[in-house]
């Protein structure tokens, strides 16, 4: 019983922290409720995160601003077709020593950081965006036979554009699929551009103030990791991947027609870990199919690839994800 009060202690102060930081955000950032709720959804269950949107957004400006709010050591990398694998990861330089012996140097790229901003990553070559796997895989970087850590905690939060615009190469699935959570940046509406034609017509920025610590940051992951998720919600989650996949026994019509591939085990551990946090935002002790439907979208749309008549027709990859749900009884 006591263990239950304490989890329910936590996650209060869990609640109150996550909406300190979203409202300290939205001081700079208009709109976008739902992204943002995401966006730190994917932080506090340790994720990396994928943005997509035309340019102009705002997806690098949120980024940048998170990184104040959360007062994490910001890196930024400007991906073009130009771009090798040693200007984001480092590179050995020879300098002299004190006893003027030449010797080499490690220099730290721009990941040496705890929040990497990826620029339009589609934008890189194959080449240099597989220099980001072990990155993002293990927090280390490999040079020189010698593998360095990178700071914890540590995010990696890329940008693209919509794979039909000139001059993008698409992410590998293995590199899509080591991201927790891929979301669309929709298009503002009418009041939106109103007010940031309103916000933006100064010279004055917002100065954002850092309302969460490194210390406090660890601890809210841990406490969200806490929470119980019961033998039929992992169960549920499972089919709901397995779904996905058109050679897994009866499946829909449109997942035989469409897909490919289906979503990998990754794609369940996403399920899970931002169902945790959805459910401790609610402040409940145990997890729900609800939870898992949440975060269904972003974590799986990535994960799902389509097949040659899916690509040919322009299938919806979110309709077939969302059809998959409504399908999965609990």
């Amino acid at each position: 019983m006591s263990e239950t009060k304490d989890l329910e202690n936590n996650l209060e102060r869990f609640q109150e922290k996550f909406a300190e930081l979203k409202n300290e955000i939205q001081k700079a950032i208009v709109g976008y409720d739902e992204l943002l709720s995401d966006t730190l959804v994917a932080v506090f269950a340790r994720g990396h995160l994928l943005l997509e949107g035309v340019p102009g957004l705002g997806k690098t400006y949120l980024v940048q601003n998170l990184s104040k709010a959360m007062g994490l050591k910001p890196g930024r990398i400007q991906c073009t077709p130009d771009l090798m694998p040693a200007d984001i990861l480092g590179t050995h330089i020879v300098n002299e020593n004190e006893e003027g012996r030449r010797v080499l140097d490690f220099e730290p790229g721009p990941v040496f950081a705890n929040l990497i901003l990826v620029d339009e990553v589609n934008r890189a070559t194959p080449k240099t965006q597989a220099a980001l796997l072990e990155v993002m895989q293990e927090g280390a970087v490999t040079a020189g036979g010698e593998t360095m850590p990178l700071p914890k905690p540590f995010f990696v939060m890329a940008t693209q554009n919509p794979m039909e615009m000139e001059g993008t190469y698409p992410l590998p699935e293995a590199q899509a699929d080591r991201f927790l959570f891929k979301l669309r940046v929709p298009f503002p509406d009418k009041e939106t551009l109103v007010e940031i034609s309103k916000r933006t017509a100064a010279f004055d920025t917002p100065l954002l103030n850092q309302v969460i610590t490194e210390e406090e940051l660890v601890a809210s992951q841990k406490v969200v990791a806490s929470v119980p998720v019961s033998d039929h919600i992992t169960d549920y989650a499972a089919r709901l991947v397995l779904g996905t996949h058109p050679e897994e026994g009866e499946r829909l019509d449109a997942v035989t027609q469409y897909i490919s591939y289906g979503a990998s085990p990754r794609g369940m551990q996403a399920l899970i870990r931002g169902a945790r946090v959805y459910c401790a935002l609610e402040g409940r002790t145990a997890v729900s199919v609800d939870d898992v439907n949440r975060v269904a979208l972003p974590a799986l749309r990535h994960r799902v690839i389509l097949n040659f008549q899916g690509e040919a027709e322009s299938t919806d990859v979110d309709a077939l994800v969302e059809e998959v749900i409504a399908s999965t009884g609990e």
